[in-house]
């Protein structure tokens, strides 16, 4: 009703507004795919050697297309013939597809202007004649296809094609099969005759092929035979493959077909859709003799199977009886199929609303003694009971998915029991509206491998009880359960050899937070699917163990909780256990953090996917690990910057790249790198690069790809960058020094003066200096200090120098006034201890220092040392001593530290200043 009232509102509305609605109207009926409003061509395609210039309305063929090209397609637009002059451009074409066209005739040179053309496809137009002479030059031709045309044959049309495998003049309305009358070509091996409107088969229809060996195929769907001739299969003799769709034959003429294909090697008979509603035991009577391997009666609304009616068919190895309406299968329905091995069933036992459910007796398939694989999908069965699938000793494969059996709504050790006897090795129960499966429901089937149990209605714990006697089960599939199944500790300690484990959208949201995890017991597992769940509780050890496992999908669950650092207990690591992991999802899952160490260790992952969370700022080198990846789904995230930091290491081997519908910060420091990173990168491993890849911050940059952005931009920053680093560095080495000489600097300058003072001496000075005086030096000081000059100084004598002191070194026998001059005289150094106290001294003041001084000057020695024990201001001391700090040496002025560690320093810095020469330096 809807498209209805919109074709009426087209009607109706005014001329600009029919385009829009005519293409809401293609998209509706035909698709977004197949609306050539939406995706209409305009010029030829080329690619591999093959030029596509279909849907153009082309009238004639492009000269300007590559000469190099094996492939022409010119189906579909307004030619009205082939010209051989406009295939002149391309001699090297191989196929030439001119279908769907008005062609009225073929022109005789074109497969001169073509020699090598191998493919020609004029169907679908309007050729009424076809002479010898049109193709009489097509020796290479091997697929000839003249379906749906008005064709009428002139003499030997097909005489010279003697490499042709496929003829097919389909649809043509012709009266007879014959197409000529000496025998011609020799190669062929598929012919369609299908829809044409003879009804009768001769003897020597088919005498023109007496001389074709290698024909195999023969198609006659839709051609309403009526009389068959005796011997009309004999020419064709080889016949293996016979299909009759639809040809709408009686019963008795069917007979009277498999009578005369008993003198063929036929293999594959089709007869589907033949309104064969009923089969009787003498239908296929002539069959008996062939060596007929499969049989197709789909699709014929068949109601009745008489009792022995496939006896004939000994050597039958597949028999298909899909989409009828067989309503009772008995033990000798099937009789005589002894090497049947495959029997599909497909919609072919239903219940409709004016028949009853159909029956399948017990022992009905106890004469398929060989068959491997039933197919029962899409049926309906009053009853399984215990002989159902008594008898079949070969099966390995059987198929009851979306059916309706009331025995399958509760499985108990009882409902498959026929099948102990058989080697099943798959077993699909997908859709059968399961709603309990009991303990040892499948323990007759010990050799089972697969078992599908998706899309049912299970709601129970599984124990682990349900798959007692699995011992050689490896792939268990039980997702889209419309109900929700609970695990426990042991649900799968019955099946240890299990690899393929798949759950999605059926477990309870709490069906992990187990201890032992349910996994544990496998060991083998390679693939486990966890999605679509809502899981919300899981523990660390959830895949501890599995360490075959190779692919684990967790998309569309509620997992961001545990991988936040504010996770009470910390972040769930519970990817430790999965060391082999190749492919790993976790798409929807409300993610907005990875930590640090989730994927530590997963070293083989080629398959990341994390599509649709709300990740954004990702921390540096999680992904480090991930050394093998190949495949990193990262769309729909809040990702902003991709930095080297982060992504370097995944992105170094990837084959495909999906980022897009991110808010990318298009700036310098957020994705130049991603942009020069895209700049080298195969654009084919990244698809929308251009459409989908957009920017969203700064202003300048917004909605446009990350492709336009200017990555020359940045180059201006690195002088700057740079600068700032060598300045950075030379502030932090120059705050590192001032420190280093503020508290360090006393200890660098002892080790120095060691140093160099064990490499050179103490002293500068010349021996001869020193034989002129008898002390080192004379020390003058105030009476307060003679303590300290006692504790620090005398201790220094010890052989090597001799210091002069007033008390102890006075002259006998001299007066105090004249010791002091006369041990002045012969002292080569005169040391001051310098305290507030010897400032304020007259006597020192104004003898002392300036007998002192007096020689220094008369001598021209550079003699004065001075160590201050105070912190004395430098007029104090000119104002007393008459000296300043300028006029001497820095090596002969010292403070005596306050620092006990410092004081072996000082002695080291008095012993030099001693050892210095008293000559003035020029």
């Amino acid at each position: 009703m809807q498209r209805q009232n919109l074709v009426f509102e087209t009607m109706c509305a005014p001329r600009y507004f029919i385009l829009p609605a005519v293409i809401i109207i293609c998209y509706f009926m035909t698709g977004p795919h197949n609306c050539v409003v939406c995706q209409k061509k305009t010029a030829c395609n080329v690619q591999y050697g093959r030029a596509d210039c279909s849907h153009l309305s082309l009238s004639a063929v492009p000269p300007d297309l590559p000469r190099n090209i094996t492939g022409l397609d010119m189906s579909h637009n307004r030619l009205k013939g082939i010209p051989p002059v406009s295939l002149a451009p391309y001699p090297g074409l191989l196929h030439l597809d001119a279908s769907y066209n008005s062609i009225t005739k073929l022109d005789e040179g074109l497969c001169q202007t073509l020699p090598l053309l191998q493919t020609l496809n004029v169907g679908h137009n309007e050729v009424h004649l076809l002479k010898k002479e049109d193709v009489s030059h097509c020796t290479s031709l091997k697929q000839f296809i003249m379906a749906s045309n008005r064709l009428k044959l002139q003499g030997e049309p097909f005489s010279a094609l003697q490499n042709l495998e496929c003829l097919d003049i389909s649809i043509n309305k012709l009266k007879t099969a014959k197409l000529g009358s000496q025998p011609q070509l020799q190669s062929l091996v598929n012919l369609n005759l299908a829809f044409n409107d003879f009804t009768t088969l001769k003897k020597d229809d088919f005498s023109f092929l007496d001389h074709s060996p290698f024909l195999q195929v023969l198609n006659l769907s839709s051609v309403s035979l009526k009389t068959l001739e005796p011997g009309c299969f004999k020419p064709i003799s080889g016949l293996r493959t016979l299909i009759m769709d639809r040809s709408n034959m009686g019963t008795s003429v069917i007979s009277k077909l498999c009578s005369e294909l008993s003198g063929t090697a036929i293999d594959i008979l089709s007869l589907r859709k033949m309104n064969l509603v009923t089969l009787t035991n003498a239908t296929f009577t002539g069959l008996q003799k062939t060596n007929l391997t499969s049989l197709d009666l789909s699709y014929n609304g068949m109601g009745k199977i008489e009792e022995g009616s496939f006896q004939w068919l000994p050597r039958l190895q597949t028999l298909i009886l899909a989409h009828n309406n067989i309503k009772h299968l008995t033990k000798d329905t099937l009789q005589g199929l002894k090497s049947l091995k495959k029997l599909q069933l497909t919609e072919a036992l239903v219940k409709s609303h004016t028949s009853s459910t159909p029956i399948i007796d017990d022992f009905s398939f106890q004469p398929l003694s060989a068959l491997e694989s039933l197919i029962l999908q899409r049926t309906a069965v009053r009853e399984l009971t215990e002989h159902t699938f008594t008898g079949l000793t070969s099966l390995k494969e059987l198929d009851l998915s979306w059916s309706s059996y009331t025995s399958l709504r509760n499985i108990t050790n009882k409902t498959l029991v026929s099948l102990a006897g058989s080697p099943l090795r798959k077993l699909d129960l997908t859709g059968t509206a399961i709603i309990q499966i009991n303990p040892g429901s499948f323990s007759s089937l010990r050799n089972l491998s697969i078992l599908l149990l998706d899309f049912n209605f299970i709601k129970q714990t599984l124990t682990g009880k349900e798959f007692e006697g699995l011992d050689q089960i490896q792939e268990i599939h039980m997702s889209n359960n419309h109900q929700s199944v609970s695990l426990s500790s042991l649900s799968f300690v019955n099946v240890p050899n299990l690899k393929v484990l798949i759950l999605g959208k059926s477990l309870k949201a709490t069906a992990l937070n187990l201890d032992p995890s349910p996994f544990s017991p496998l060991s083998n597992l390679t693939f486990l699917d966890l999605s679509n769940n809502n899981i919300a509780q899981i523990r660390e050890s959830m895949v501890k163990g599995l360490r075959n496992l190779k692919v684990l999908k967790l998309q569309h669950n509620n997992l961001a909780r545990f991988w936040k650092s504010a996770n009470l207990g910390g972040p769930v690591l519970f990817l430790k256990g999965a060391q082999s992991l190749t492919t790993l999802q976790m798409d929807s899952n409300g993610l907005d953090e990875i930590p640090a160490e989730a994927l530590r260790g997963l070293s083989n992952l080629r398959e990341l996917s994390l599509a649709n969370n709300l990740l954004n700022n990702l921390k540096d080198s999680i992904f480090d690990d991930l050394i093998s990846l190949r495949v990193l789904r990262l769309q729909k995230n809040l990702i902003t910057a991709v930095r080297p930091e982060v992504f370097k290491t995944p992105m170094s081997n990837l084959s495909l790249l999906v980022m897009d519908k991110n808010p990318f910060d298009c700036t310098c420091e957020s994705i130049l790198w991603f942009v020069t990173w895209l700049n080298n990168t195969n654009m084919s491993s990244l698809p929308g690069i251009r459409e989908q890849y957009m920017c969203n911050t700064p202003l300048a940059y917004f909605d446009h790809s990350v492709m336009d952005f200017d990555a020359l931009s940045c180059k201006d920053m690195t002088p700057f960058q740079a600068l700032y680093i060598l300045s950075s560095t030379a502030v932090m080495m120059l705050t590192v020094t001032a420190l280093l000489v503020r508290f360090h600097g006393w200890r660098v300058q002892f080790y120095w003066n060691i140093l160099i003072n064990r490499t050179l001496g103490f002293s500068d000075s010349t021996v001869e200096e020193g034989r002129e005086f008898k002390y080192d030096a004379y020390v003058i000081h105030a009476e307060e200090d003679s303590s300290w000059v006692e504790r620090r100084m005398v201790p220094l004598e010890n052989g090597k120098w001799k210091f002069c002191l007033e008390d102890r070194d006075s002259v006998p026998g001299m007066s105090q006034l004249e010791s002091i001059v006369d041990n002045i005289r012969k002292s080569r150094k005169i040391l001051f201890v310098v305290t507030e106290t010897l400032l304020n001294d007259p006597w020192c003041r104004r003898f002392k220092a300036y007998h002192a001084l007096h020689q220094v000057i008369e001598a021209s020695r550079d003699s004065v040392v001075l160590v201050f024990l105070q912190d004395v201001h430098d007029y104090k001391l000119s104002r007393s001593l008459f000296l300043r700090r300028g006029m001497l040496r820095p090596c002969c002025i010292l403070d005596w530290p306050v620092h006990k560690e410092r004081v072996p320093a000082f002695h080291q810095r008095l012993l030099i200043a001693l050892g210095m020469t008293n000559r003035l330096q020029e």
